[in-house]
């Protein structure tokens, strides 16, 4: 396996943002040349990016035979758009080194979990928003993602909203700008917007992140005719990762810490699903 830690940031970024690579050797007994790669986006309230839902679930894609990447994206002081810029410049420097690390450039998947998922739907659904391009200085064709993976996702501002994950990303523009990121109001802009398939869990016990965000965001999915594949669990709090006891909490609440057997074979369903479409 290869790693190595790529520098992503733009001018705001925070000293530690990089995106991690984990790259499976290619083989001459393996009829595989190029693999799909999961660029991972943590979850942590655009506060900080969790440790629990960053190399450990990389492992996991590894071992489904795919390529992996983890985004230390910037997280509070910075503020949008400093983290999409570097999920942007992320998937061009994979898309333009494709060759060399063996990755089928057609095959990016952006995954997040909670506010990382927030980043990767806002991503997923506005890659090709002229400002990207412009400020990554490249072709919006470049910055294009194949699919998103979202868990127990924060995507509204409204009545369902994680507000800590708004005001943490959005600072002093929290009350200009917190509709324009709340992701199922700009449903208009989905039909022009090449929105990739999407893979989205959450669980119905989750108190932090109200699973409204996902049932929101899929309805908008279905309703712009978006392939959309989801999966409700009902038991399990916030923030579960893998769902088991490598994942544990150390701290939160009880249901944060608990695996949860039922919500355990996520993993299993997105291999199913990536399976079902590469």
């Amino acid at each position: 396996m290869k790693y190595e830690r790529i520098d992503i940031k733009n001018k705001a970024s925070l000293d530690d943002a990089a995106l991690y690579l984990y790259l499976l050797d290619p083989s001459p007994e393996i009829a595989i040349a190029e693999r799909p790669i999961i660029v991972i986006c943590p979850g942590g309230g655009y506060e900080f990016t969790s440790d629990r839902e960053a190399e450990i679930v990389a492992m996991q894609f590894l071992a489904m035979g795919y390529h992996a990447a983890v985004l230390r994206y910037s997280v509070a002081p910075a503020v949008y758009p400093t983290a999409l810029l570097e999920l942007g410049r992320s998937v061009a420097v994979i898309r333009e080194n494709a060759g060399k690390w063996h990755i089928d450039e057609d095959k990016i998947v952006i995954s997040g979990f909670s506010a990382g998922g927030h980043l990767a739907a806002n991503y997923g659904l506005f890659w090709n928003r002229d400002f990207l391009a412009e400020a990554l200085d490249t072709e919006s064709a470049r910055l294009q993602p194949s699919a998103l993976i979202l868990g127990y996702p924060v995507i509204s501002s409204g009545a369902f909203a994680h507000e800590g994950s708004f005001r943490n990303l959005l600072g002093a523009d929290y009350e200009a700008k917190k509709d324009e990121l709340s992701l199922e109001k700009n449903a208009a802009s989905l039909a022009g917007a090449q929105v990739p398939r999407t893979f989205v869990w959450h669980t119905w016990e989750d108190d932090v992140v109200p699973v409204q965000n996902s049932l929101l965001l899929v309805n908008e999915l279905v309703r712009h005719h978006v392939p959309v594949e989801f999966h409700l669990f009902e038991k399990g709090g916030h923030g579960l990762s893998l769902a088991n006891r490598l994942t544990g909490s150390t701290g939160g609440s009880p249901k944060e810490a608990a695996a949860e057997k039922a919500v355990a074979v996520w993993p299993q369903l997105v291999h199913n699903w990536m399976e079902s479409w590469i």
